[in-house]
């Protein structure tokens, strides 16, 4: 009964370790217990070998994929393997039914699902349990002339099998090692054996010019230094710009040489009040919202600013910053308490704020109770500490504190002691001050003094500003 199942197509599955194993069966060894396969298929892939031998003890599962029966079978072996013939359903049924449990173990799933290469036979169909149904097919002209069976449509197209060895990997590194790379460059780059060529290359690389790329520097590149301001006298503290640059702070004995050595140079005090109500009032509007509150769309929510000035230079500098802010389109409020005597700086900068659009008031009673949108105070003054026990200081400084608006100061005074006046933003002019530690914001403003002068008071001076006259100062 063994040559029944030869040339029958199965699948044989070894487990884990071995795989499965697909092919047409050969022999069938009952003494030995082993059956053989010819043009075996492992894991899908054809064999090196023509024939595999299975021991009984290997095998987990047996499927039939194609059944060939040996009554019927041509006389020619390979015939028998690739032509079967047409089976009643019944036969098949009956046969498959008997002889299916001697060859299948106890084991009904396989751990890897077989891959069917080979051809389905053109009579039938397979179910999960290796039962096959003859289907009867009727006899065509098409591809066997008059009277010859049929050929289905996939075997038209994939019948004829290939004989290309699928094994065998393509060899990625041994074919990398043939390339001779630096050859290759070698003469790319014109460095060959050839003198001629080389020196050709050579010439031609002479007359070029050098070329950079956009990131590239065609400058040396020096170090940086970033100390370039030293001073004869140090105030106690540095800061530093945004781009890392040192700016120590004077005392204000050496800041008022300065300053007096720039007047006889003539800056004047009139041109430096002018400098420092543009700085100042450029910082004020940008702190405002800039041209995202001042539109002409936006005329209807005008800011409101309030002065906070005293009777000396420092508030000269305050009055000439509302000025020029009331010419932009600002509300602006001076607060000035009336004095017998002012300086003539204070009186001529109050005549020319007169002329604007600007309020003035001399009682802190008159200033607005609802907060404002900014707050600039220049009630301190360098010379004259004893202003801060005066009434109309404590009063004002009281309104600023409790108007919860932000404060700017200009120019403030040189204290150890804490500001009356809880600022948000400092403007030093020049060099700073050595300010009392608060956590407002230090921002410098370039007041137009020459180098040359800050080289006559002994200061070796390289300007930090850069493109702007305002810059952000930071703490060192």
């Amino acid at each position: 009964m063994a040559t029944d199942w030869l040339g029958s197509v199965v699948s044989i599955n070894c487990g884990l370790t071995l795989g499965v194993y697909q092919g047409e069966v050969s022999s069938v060894d009952h003494t030995s217990q082993t059956i053989s396969l010819r043009q075996p298929y492992h894991n899908g892939i054809r064999c090196p070998v023509p024939e595999v031998t299975f021991s009984a003890m290997d095998i987990k599962e047996l499927k039939f994929l194609d059944f060939q029966n040996t009554v019927n079978k041509p006389s020619s072996g390979q015939g028998a393997a690739t032509e079967p013939s047409s089976i009643p359903p019944g036969r098949h049924g009956q046969s498959n039914s008997t002889t299916h449990p001697h060859l299948t173990s106890s084991s009904s799933h396989s751990s890897a699902a077989p891959i069917t290469i080979l051809r389905r036979a053109p009579s039938g169909s397979v179910n999960s349990r290796g039962a096959t149904q003859a289907t009867p097919k009727k006899p065509s002209v098409r591809n066997g002339g008059a009277g010859g069976p049929m050929r289905p449509k996939d075997d038209e197209c994939f019948g004829e099998g290939t004989d290309e060895d699928l094994a065998t990997d393509f060899d990625f590194e041994g074919n990398l090692a043939l390339f001779d790379k630096a050859a290759v460059f070698s003469q790319i780059d014109g460095t060959n054996n050839n003198s001629s060529r080389a020196q050709h290359h050579s010439m031609l690389s002479e007359q070029k010019p050098v070329s950079y790329r956009h990131d590239e520097n065609i400058l040396q590149v020096k170090p940086v230094i970033y100390r370039q301001i030293t001073v004869p006298q140090h105030g106690g503290k540095d800061y530093c710009t945004d781009s890392g640059l040192v700016v120590p702070s004077v005392p204000y004995e050496l800041h008022k040489r300065l300053l007096a050595a720039a007047e006889r140079w003539g800056l004047s005090i009139e041109r430096r009040l002018e400098t420092i109500g543009v700085c100042s009032s450029q910082m004020a509007l940008t702190l405002l919202g800039g041209p995202n509150r001042l539109t002409p769309k936006n005329v209807h929510q005008r800011p409101t600013v309030v002065l906070l000035c005293g009777p000396h230079i420092q508030g000269a500098q305050g009055i000439s910053c509302g000025r020029h802010m009331a010419n932009h389109e600002v509300e602006v409020i001076l607060f000035l308490p009336n004095f017998l005597k002012m300086q003539e700086l204070v009186t001529s900068e109050v005549n020319l704020y007169s002329r604007t659009s600007g309020k003035q008031v001399a009682s802190v009673k008159d200033l607005p109770a609802s907060p404002v949108d900014l707050v600039i105070n220049c009630l301190d003054c360098h010379e004259n500490q004893l202003l801060r026990e005066q009434s109309w200081y404590q009063s004002a400084a009281d309104w600023a504190n409790k108007n919860r608006a932000p404060v700017l100061t200009i120019d403030p005074a040189v204290g150890e002691q804490h500001q009356t006046v809880e600022a948000k933003w400092t403007l030093s002019l020049g060099l700073p001050l050595p300010l009392a530690e608060a956590e407002s914001r230090v921002y410098l403003c370039d007041i137009g003094i020459p180098k040359l002068v800050f080289q006559e008071v002994g200061i070796r001076y390289h300007s930090p500003f850069g493109c702007k006259f305002v810059i952000p100062l930071h703490s060192a």
